[in-house]
Formats: C-alpha cells, structure tokens, sequence
C-alpha cells in the first residue's frame, strides 16, 4: 500500500521538516522525497480479473492465496522479503491479474506549537497568545472560526456517525472514550488502544463532549465515533489497513469518514475503498497533507474525498499545509489546535512535549477532523441527506477567505451556513 502519514503533529512524511517517525520493523524504507513509495516488506496487493485462475497463477510463482482487503475485490499476498517489486511486475503481465501493486507504508506526520485554546469553533474576531503566565487576549479583526456554536442553535449532531480511521482513540479519556461505539484493530498494533496519541486528539475535534464542566467541545458534539485503528503504537501502517478499515466503517453505518492521514503514491486498492464508500453513501474526508507544496496526497487527492487544507487564527494558509485549488477542496483551522489526549503515556507526548488528557497539535490531520464534524452536522440538519448534497453543502457555504481559488477550491468551512442552507 502507499505511504500514508497523518497530517497533523510533525510535518513529516508529507510534513515540511519536522520530526521523522520510526518505521514499523518489516517496513522498506525509502527516500521520502515526493512521489517515492515506501513498500512494506513480505507482502503484495493482486486483484485478479479470474478469481477462479488466481491459485494457479500464484503457485507459478511458490505464492499463496490471501486474505481480501475489504470489499475492494484486492488480496492481500505474502511474498519473500526483497522480491515485492519482480513479483508485482511478473504478475502484472498474466492476463488473469487486473492489477499488482504494493502494500504501502502508512505514517504520521505533524506540526506543533502549544496555544490551548479552541479558537477554531468561536473567537469572535480575537486573537490569542500564549504567555508564561497564560492566555492573553487581545482584540482582533479576522474572525477565522468556523461559527460552530453558532450552528448548535440548529443541531449537535445527535447519533450521527463519524468513522475516525487513525492511531485508535484512548478509552481513558472521559471526555471521548465514552462517545465511540464500536472498535476495530486494522494495524499489527497488539490492542485496540491508542498508544501513539493522534487518532484520540483527532477524534476529540470531532466528538469531544460539550458542557460537562470539562476538556473540551467537538465540532459535532452529540456525534459518535466509530473507532476504526489502522495506525500502530508509532503511528505506521499499511493500505490494506485502511482499506479493510473503510469498508469496516461503511459496514458499521459510518456517515462520515475521516481519514487524517495520507499516502504519497496513488493506490487502486485504495480508490476502490474510497469509491465504494462513497457509493454506499458516505461522505469522506482527508487532510490534504503537511508538504507545504502543490503535491497530490492520498487519499485526499481523489476525487470522492474531500480534502483539506490547514489555516491558523487569521485565516492565513498555514505555512506547512498542502496547497492549490486543484488539490485542496476546502480550509480548516489546523495550527495550535485544542483536543484531547490519551489519559496514559503515548507516543507523541515523549517525542513533542504533549501533555496527557488536553493539548494542542498542529497540521493539516487537526484541520480534517474539523471539516468531517461540520459534515456530520450537515447530515443531522438536513432530512434526506445525500453523500452528494452534504459534500455540496459544506463545499459552497464555505466563506471566500484569502486564497479562494489559489490555495483551495472552495474556502474555510462555515457549519453555521452549512447546516443553515437547503
């Protein structure tokens, strides 16, 4: 599968230079420069256009038959170590193979500065900093919310279904663990618990649970999560992952996919995932990536995704975030964003100086999270939803913010108007 790196605490893989994560120890690494693929190791996706031939065209080549990738029709074959690419290219020439490809490298990538404070759901035009004795305010001109507690006056979300495929989200965490309603483990992590940190803070922008005297609130604050771990205790993991964890998401009645995460190499088994989620009806969302350049990220590059690029409390592109109007649909607050963390030591308090329970991240990973809360609110607000109607809702209810046009298709978000207009 492609490399996938979640758009959020260290620009990493896709990030402008930050912290480089540890690759799982049967991974192929790779130079991470642009369109460079990091293969795992012992392990190919097939698709066969014969399903019937397929046993017999992999043991021409001593190779077994493998496990399904959820419902994409691929396969999941292992190979020798060191034979991955002669074997895809060998298979590739058998007419009864569709496609051969990779099974990709999955990671995480992010950009942190400490600023607690939810700016992104309501700062009526402030400005905020972080001083030694705490939080400043000062007055502002820009206000670079997305008007979500404006949009509570119409809905929280109520039972709506947000799918978080990422790290896992941490079950000692109060004010999240008791909104996630079913669990899976895609990745080789040992338990379903989220070690590593991201998925708990992504799912907290989206979920966390609003006036209970603590924490904080989520975009979609009555929403639930499906908890779909495809990343392991470092923050690795692999496209079939994804894939098996899309179709696990869809299966379970996920309204909304949130994928903060992303893959440098275009993959069919992927696609397919992406394209039959959306065909069953759910809206899918991804963070366009920490490059800092134009570069197509997947998933979010294609085409029933909608991808999304980070902003800070001015409403400027933030300097690390993917870009272009032909890449990037919409904007979301993605610097110094607030949101839980698991309640135990995790992977990116050591390595970023995060604090447990409550803190800031920063990246185009905490930017998507956003953007699929505001969906989640849109199919809550609006009787007989489509996948199509809310995409279009949040996509042309964005406000024009600077850049429009250039850095993103349509602008930063805006759930008030996105639940407010037929």
């Amino acid at each position: 599968m492609k490399k996938i790196a979640i758009a959020s605490f260290a620009a990493v893989v896709i990030g402008c230079g930050a912290i480089t994560l540890a690759a799982p120890s049967n991974a192929v690494t790779t130079s991470s420069a642009g369109t460079q693929s990091s293969p795992i190791a012992g392990q190919i996706m097939v698709k066969f256009r014969d399903n019937g031939a397929a046993a017999g065209v992999l043991r021409q080549h001593g190779l077994s038959q493998g496990a399904g990738i959820g419902s994409t029709g691929a396969h999941l074959i292992k190979v020798p170590a060191g034979k991955e690419l002669q074997l895809i290219e060998a298979l590739s020439r058998n007419p009864a193979v569709e496609y051969a490809e990779p099974d990709e490298l999955v990671t995480a990538a992010t950009a942190d500065e400490y600023f607690p404070r939810q700016y992104a759901l309501q700062n009526n035009g402030q400005s905020f900093t972080n001083t030694a004795g705490g939080l400043a305010v000062a007055g502002g001109t820009v206000d670079a919310d997305v008007d979500a507690v404006e949009a509570w006056n119409v809905t929280t979300g109520t039972g709506t279904k947000v799918a978080v495929l990422d790290s896992g989200v941490a079950s000692d965490n109060t004010d999240i663990a008791p909104k996630v309603v079913a669990r899976a483990n895609f990745s080789d992590a040992t338990t379903s618990e989220d070690n590593y940190g991201h998925g708990t803070h992504v799912a907290g922008i989206i979920a966390a649970i609003a006036n209970n005297t603590i924490g904080v609130a989520g975009v979609c604050p009555d929403c639930t999560i499906l908890d779909g771990k495809v990343l392991n205790d470092s923050g690795s993991g692999s496209t079939s992952g994804i894939a098996n964890g899309i179709n696990w998401a869809v299966s379970n009645g996920a309204k909304v996919i949130n994928m903060s995460l992303g893959l440098r190499v275009s993959s069919q088994t992927l696609e397919t995932a992406v394209n039959n989620a959306w065909n069953q009806g759910a809206v899918i969302v991804a963070a366009a990536g920490n490059t800092g350049t134009q570069s197509k990220i997947y998933p979010g590059a294609y085409a029933n995704v909608i991808a999304v690029a980070a902003t800070d409390n001015t409403d400027a592109k933030a300097s690390f975030s993917t870009y272009g109007a032909k890449v990037v649909d919409v904007a979301a607050p993605g610097v110094n964003v607030y949101s839980t963390f698991p309640n135990h030591p995790f992977y990116l308090g050591t390595q970023n100086g995060r604090s447990q329970g409550y803190d800031v991240a920063s990246g185009t990973s905490m930017a998507s999270p956003i953007v699929a809360g505001v969906a989640a609110l849109a199919w809550s607000s609006h009787s007989g939803a489509t996948q199509t109607s809310v995409r279009a809702n949040v996509e042309s209810t964005a406000d024009k913010i600077p850049g429009t046009g250039t850095y993103w298709a349509y602008g930063r978000v805006n759930a008030d108007k996105a639940v407010r207009t037929p």
